[in-house]
């Protein structure tokens, strides 16, 4: 399946459309999909860059967001692939694009469910887990 190239966008430069776009799919998976009702909008957004792929009708395929938690260590979140676009490779394809391009360690928040995925990329799990909005998790590293 044919995706565009990965766009990297610092939240002042996103365009409303991109911004409701981005904010569409995260609300369509993380709260819809996975009925979960929590406050998606946390204020992390502002100072993040924000980075997806297009799928081939123009849709947004893949998205992530990164964050600089400081000292040398880069948080990826709200990392989703849109329902129509899983098993593709879009979603491994914009983690590597992204992970290429950061010197140093990379940490996520993962959900249990998709900790294989994670693993697959190199990430290995770096403390105890723990329950987000009702949802298991567990912290992940990739140095």
């Amino acid at each position: 399946m044919a995706r565009t190239p990965v766009r990297r966008v610092r939240f002042a430069d996103l365009t409303p459309a991109e911004l409701y776009e981005l904010l569409a799919l995260r609300v369509r998976v993380f709260v819809v999909e996975q009925d979960c009702a929590y406050q998606e909008l946390d204020g992390v957004d502002a100072r993040a860059e924000h980075v997806w792929t297009r799928g081939p009708g123009g849709e947004m395929a893949a998205y992530l967001r990164v964050v600089d938690e400081g000292a040398g260590v880069t948080r990826l979140g709200r990392i989703v692939t849109a329902p129509e676009h899983r098993g593709t490779g879009a979603g491994t394809a914009l983690m590597r694009a992204v992970m290429a391009g950061i010197d140093g360690p990379v940490v996520v928040g993962a959900q249990v469910q998709a900790q294989g995925f994670y693993e697959r990329l190199g990430f290995a799990v770096s403390g105890p887990g723990y329950d987000e909005d009702g949802i298991p998790h567990v912290p992940m590293r990739r140095d």
